[in-house]
């Protein structure tokens, strides 16, 4: 590993709003030794300026955050001695309640993550915006809602007047992070910390927020701390860069000179792990990788395994011949969910319209598009979760919508899925080994609880697990090791085609180039067919040889996928490709 080196000053500027010096937090407990969270932490936040903080799950950057606005829990968090939080001259640590009362809302606010754990479900929005204001600024009930629509109407909420009385499950999740964004600004604060404010969001809803939050710091000259593991992002939005991993920072300094000529090597790999049009076909880059030294190597041993043609052309190159028959053909296929809008009323939602495709032996589909777009309906319909209302599903030739539930049931073990959440896809109460025996138990696989366990074991390998954790339970494993718990447990039936529904977009950049690279392996070696559903046309794009992009329920294009990518016709694969945030490509490897 390479030495870590001493960050450079981020910018020699006086004027700073937030000083943040040493910062060190351990959190205590009565039945382990203390965890530190956060290690000798430093970095300041100039006035009116935007300053990130980089790094993957786990790295500190949010309790970094949470120690600036004092909300870390006082029974378990425990701020180092020698540690200071300065704000405009003054001291954050140990303050008093009434005192923070003062602070947080009014001089500094916060947006964080999941807008619908932040919004109280059980009041309107316009009332939640409201309380703020008449207990922070001392309006009265008609002044509070007049400023809350135009708090709404600021942050480009349609029809305020109107959203002002909506509940948060009835809005979409731009407009509800829209909403938070709304009540972090309702006390006019001096600096606004937003704590991965677009992870959740689609590509061109997540462009829209960054671009507001940009233009409000602008108009209302805030300062900012953006928290991301994105990178792109942070090229577009920041004017200095921290980078931190496992609690300490490793690089810091403009983003400019950060992204153009990065020294440390956490900071190479994180700019590395991104899939792109110049790494198509090529081995994606791990945090690992660069960290033991051995990026150049994988890197000119994948150049040198993949075909002349795709490492010169970066075109997407078939792993079988283009006249071989479609494993999997989707005809016509329609969904629509009846919904009833009053007393002998329908007002029926077409979800899906008209889509077709073929899946080959061996070959990726990639189904790209915006949340609503009807992507993971098509799937569901595939497998029969949802009831398709026209169309046709050919597997080898024979129609599956057509089939009872007992001729169904002889192909359930030929197509799988692995699905978004893998927090919520496996069985909290079941180890491991239960996950994984459970569908050979019911598809009658296997002569018994040895041979189950054997094949559990053999699956665990194939996807980079240890066999230790076959006895233990999905909480105690990490978001990409349960993806590939999820993986293992979608082969164990042995399928041939998977479909894979955003199976890596909850999944750090890092984690995401391990669970693509397995994927990739697992397809060469199992020669399986994937239907590969996300809204990251990048992603998309690095693992498909066939692309469509649906909007509104129908494929507005389809095609080659490095093709498409490279010129698309149609307008809204053009708007989806503009809101991909681009990271300045500066590592040549």
């Amino acid at each position: 590993m390479a030495t870590r080196r001493t960050p450079p000053p981020i910018a020699n500027i006086s004027d700073n709003l937030l000083e943040v010096k040493n910062l060190t937090v351990d959190f205590i407990s009565a039945s382990k030794a203390p965890v530190r969270a956060v290690e000798e932490v430093s970095f300041v936040i100039p006035r009116e300026r935007t300053v990130a903080l980089v790094g993957e799950s786990g790295s500190g950057k949010s309790v970094s955050a949470l120690a600036i606005m004092g909300l870390l829990p006082t029974q378990n968090a425990k701020v180092a001695i020698h540690s200071k939080i300065e704000y405009d001259g003054r001291s954050l640590l140990n303050l008093t309640r009434p005192e923070w009362q003062l602070i947080r809302g009014s001089r500094i606010a916060m947006i964080f993550q999941d807008p619908m754990t932040s919004l109280n479900p059980v009041y309107t929005v316009g009332f939640q915006l409201a309380e703020m204001l008449q207990i922070h600024k001392h309006m009265s009930s008609k002044e509070s809602l007049a400023r809350a629509c135009d708090l709404l109407a600021e942050v480009g909420i349609p029809e305020p007047h109107r959203r002002i009385n909506a509940y948060p499950h009835e809005l979409s999740g731009g407009q509800q992070q829209r909403v938070m964004i709304a009540m972090a600004l309702a006390c006019e604060p001096e600096l606004l910390i937003a704590d991965e404010p677009t992870t959740a969001l689609d590509v061109t809803v997540q462009r829209q927020i960054m671009l507001l939050l940009a233009e409000l710091r602008e108009r209302r000259r805030m300062a900012m701390l953006f928290i991301t593991h994105d990178l792109g992002l942070v090229s577009e939005v920041a004017d200095h860069a921290v980078v931190m991993r496992k609690g300490t920072v490793r690089e810091a300094g403009p983003v400019r000179s950060l992204f153009s000529a990065p020294q440390d090597p956490y900071t190479k790999a994180l700019l590395s792990c991104r899939p792109s049009v110049s790494r198509h076909g090529k081995r994606l880059l791990t945090i690992d990788d660069w960290m033991n030294g051995q990026s150049k190597a994988i890197a000119e041993q994948s150049v040198a395994e993949a075909p002349a043609e795709l490492v010169h052309k970066h075109v997407a190159v078939p792993t079988l011949e283009s006249k071989s028959h479609a494993l999997l053909e989707v005809q016509n296929l329609r969904k629509v969910f009846q919904r009833s809008s009053g007393w002998f009323k329908r007002d029926d939602f077409v979800a899906v319209e008209d889509v077709s495709f073929q899946l080959k032996r061996g070959q990726t589909v990639g189904l790209v598009g915006e949340s609503g777009s009807g992507k993971t309906t098509v799937g569901l319909c595939l497998l029969r979760l949802h009831q398709a209302s026209a169309g046709k599903v050919l597997f080898d030739g024979q129609n599956l919508l057509d089939m009872t539930q007992q001729e169904f049931a002889k192909y359930k073990r030929r197509l799988q899925i692995v699905f978004q959440n893998p927090y919520a896809s496996l069985n909290p109460r079941f180890t491991v080994g239960e996950i994984l025996s459970e569908p050979m138990q019911l598809h009658g696989i296997g002569s018994g609880a040895a041979d189950w366990e054997k094949r559990a074991l053999s699956l665990l390998d194939k996807v980079g697990m240890p066999a230790s954790a076959l006895k233990r339970y999905p909480f105690e494993f990490s978001g990409g090791q349960r993806q590939r718990i999820a993986i293992a447990r979608s082969l164990s039936l042995s399928p041939e085609v998977v479909i894979l529904d955003e199976a890596v977009s909850a999944l750090d950049v890092s984690v995401q180039a391990q669970v693509l690279n397995l994927l990739k392996d697992l397809q060469k070696d199992l020669g399986l067919s994937y239907l590969f559903i996300s809204h990251d046309l990048e992603v998309v794009q690095y693992m498909s040889d066939t692309l469509l992009v649906m909007n509104k329920g129908q494929v507005v294009e389809q095609g080659d996928a490095a093709s498409i990518y490279a010129q698309p016709q149609h307008v809204y694969t053009q708007t989806l490709l503009a809101a991909v945030p681009k990271v300045q490509e500066a590592l040549a490897v």
